[in-house]
């Protein structure tokens, strides 16, 4: 199974920008599609974003949709996540994760996840 570290977030006041990182092992990585979901304090885990194996094709939450980008560089078994416009409730832990299936939001459906990095957006 491909092993996660994701990375790259921290404190931004809102509207600011940042970028997290997922980090992947294995020379498999792009055969799994990606994902990011989130999850703040007393709330369920929530999907954010995925991308497809090639990269061709990605699907993001309403919540989301035109302020954040996923992208991959499988050259670099690396994915990321641009967040832009960023808003105090896109405070939460994000964690990357990776799926067999060739495109999915299902949770169950991702079987590797990052250990999570904590963004705060301030008001």
């Amino acid at each position: 199974q491909v092993q996660l570290v994701d990375s790259g977030g921290g404190l931004v006041q809102a509207g600011g920008s940042l970028r997290l990182s997922c980090a992947a092992s294995g020379r498999t990585f792009s055969t799994y599609t990606m994902g990011w979901f989130r999850q703040a304090p007393g709330k369920e885990r929530e999907f954010v974003a995925a991308v497809s194996w090639t990269g061709s094709r990605t699907d993001y939450a309403d919540s989301v949709k035109g302020r954040f980008t996923i992208s991959r560089d499988n050259a670099k078994n690396t994915v990321y996540l641009q967040m832009n416009s960023l808003r105090p409730e896109d405070t939460a832990v994000y964690r990357c994760a990776a799926s067999r299936l060739p495109l999915t939001t299902a949770t169950l459906a991702f079987t590797s996840w990052g250990q999570g990095t904590q963004v705060t957006v301030s008001s």
